[in-house]
């Protein structure tokens, strides 16, 4: 009897192989990673809640849409530097006393940051608070608004 060393399988028959490799790396590089080498990731990710915001533009306008539900808009606040749009507050809990049999809601202070994909009018927006559902709309600045261009035919 002979004894045939082993040979690994050809890879290239199998081109989706090649994408299994990468993701098992990549998931490998994550769990690697220690979880304290990026502490505000960490901070925001046990501290609390983080409403769902949707963002839509059309031809003159950039509206965002956030799920507030359980606050007030006193305890809301907006503001607008540098092309990022950032909403925060704080959803206070719904008994006086603080006890509760059961809690599964949220409670304490978030804080949503979103870049907007245009340029808008510095300082210059509507909200609206409605169905407890927080509606910002920034008008876009003129030279991000679309242009018809005439062509002349002559």
């Amino acid at each position: 009897m002979s004894l045939i060393r082993y040979q690994s399988p050809d890879l290239a028959a199998w081109p989706s192989f090649d994408r299994w490799i990468t993701l098992r790396d990549d998931l490998n590089t994550l769990f690697e990673l220690p979880f304290w080498s990026n502490p505000g990731r960490q901070s925001q990710l046990f501290s609390g809640w983080s409403p769902a915001l949707d963002l839509y533009q059309n031809t003159d306008d950039v509206i965002a849409l956030v799920e507030l539900p359980g606050m007030r808009k006193e305890d809301i606040e907006i503001s607008l530097h540098d092309g990022t749009l950032t909403i925060s507050g704080e959803r206070k809990s719904g008994t006086s006393d603080g006890a509760a049999e059961r809690t599964e809601r949220y409670v304490g202070k978030f804080r949503r940051s979103i870049t907007l994909p245009t340029l808008e009018e510095d300082n210059k927006y509507i909200d609206t608070y409605t169905y407890k559902i927080l509606t910002v709309t920034l008008p876009k600045a003129e030279e991000a608004k679309p242009k018809q261009i005439q062509v002349d035919a002559g």
